[in-house]
């Protein structure tokens, strides 16, 4: 039996780049400069490592807690007018495995109440078999962590899980869990290190799932 591990956010979700927009609308705001490489240096990592990167980029008299509580305020009303999308395929991917036996799990470093939500509304959630969240691991992507407490839920091998990611850190932290990445890039290609790492680099998540197709369906 295989399995297939999902990132949330820039996989599932667009909600990467609705979030950049409403810390970036904060920096007009406020005259903040540099927090682009922040924002992009903590894809894929939970809300604590988050605040980690921007006060070691700012210091400590970063009033941080402030900033994302206002960006989060910003996301809340851009995701109430509808613009909180699922990318494309992210469905039929999901549909595909489900009819196919094909275990799924969601690992994402969404708080666990927001990631629920977000995926009953949008009519994903029915389709995992297990689901983990930030505040369930003690360490962050790019550490394994999320990924095989993932497949212990799953009750499979990490060697047997494939793992949908778009961030470096993801792909990174399912290389160092013994399993398969595959990226489907977001806001960031993947560069030569993380092409190394990654068992396959698809478009979309329509390629993937007919990448997933050759590799798995027929084993079952």
């Amino acid at each position: 039996m295989n399995a297939v591990i999902f990132d949330m956010d820039g996989v599932l979700l667009d909600s990467e780049q609705l979030w950049i927009d409403c810390w970036e609308k904060l920096g007009e705001q406020y005259g903040l400069k540099g927090i682009s490489p922040c924002l992009h240096a903590s894809i894929g990592t939970t809300a604590e490592k988050t605040r980690e990167i921007f006060m070691e980029a700012f210091g400590n008299d970063f009033p941080y807690d402030r900033y994302v509580s206002e960006a989060s305020t910003l996301f809340h009303q851009a995701e109430l007018e509808g613009k909180l999308l699922l990318k494309p395929g992210s469905k039929e991917i999901l549909v595909f495995l489900h009819e196919n036996g094909v275990k799924t799990a969601l690992a994402t470093s969404t708080e666990m109440n927001t990631a629920k939500r977000q995926m009953k509304e949008r009519g994903l959630y029915e389709y995992f078999d297990q689901m983990v969240f930030g505040s369930q691991i003690k360490r962050s992507k790019p550490a394994p962590d999320i990924f095989l407490k993932a497949a212990e839920m799953l009750e499979v091998s990490p060697a047997e899980c494939f793992v949908i990611e778009d961030s470096f850190n993801g792909v990174r932290a399912a290389h160092a869990a013994g399993m398969h990445p595959v990226m489907v890039p977001d806001l960031l290609q993947p560069t030569d290190e993380i092409r190394k790492l990654c068992e396959a680099v698809c478009v979309n998540l329509d390629e993937a799932c007919q990448w997933l197709a050759e590799k798995l369906i027929d084993r079952h």
